[in-house]
């Protein structure tokens, strides 16, 4: 996400030009737009993982022992993962905490997203779906020129 607002502070710095009629110019909007398209991709990865993490930490078994916090996904299976977070006297702090760095996460990322997203939209809709406003039909009337035959 930050290539992609570097890439766009060049964009600004470029002169425009219609109908993208330099090469650099062309360059820059091509790549701001494959960058933000892989940005949103990123970023919704992104949002998909803290979720999966934030709903395996609503799972945890958590216990202090030897101040460390040890969580546990599964406490009946011996073979289950266990997260061991040191000097961590208050277990209910820590999944507390992480569940809020987690939230956090999650509503940043769905926020770049939808910068990256709104990007590749405003780009895409620049380029290829272009209305034009104001044409106007004038009328057939007749010219000075024309003789009328009587």
């Amino acid at each position: 996400v930050c290539v992609v607002s570097l890439v766009g502070f060049v964009m600004l710095c470029i002169s425009y030009q219609p109908d993208e009629k330099t090469c650099v110019q062309f360059t820059v909007k091509l790549m701001y737009f494959l960058l933000s398209a892989v940005a949103l991709v990123l970023c919704v990865v992104a949002v998909a993982f803290a979720a999966h993490h934030y709903l395996q930490m609503t799972k945890f078994t958590c216990d202090t022992v030897l101040e460390s916090c040890q969580c546990k996904l599964d406490t009946v299976d011996p073979l289950s993962r266990t997260f061991v977070y040191q000097d961590a006297a208050d277990c209910s702090s820590v999944t507390s905490m992480l569940s809020l760095y987690l939230i956090l996460q999650m509503v940043l990322n769905l926020l770049a997203a939808l910068v990256c997203l709104s990007a590749c939209f405003i780009m895409w809709k620049h380029r290829y779906q272009v209305f034009y406003v104001g044409a106007r039909f004038y009328p057939l009337t007749t010219t000075e020129c024309q003789q009328h035959k009587v």
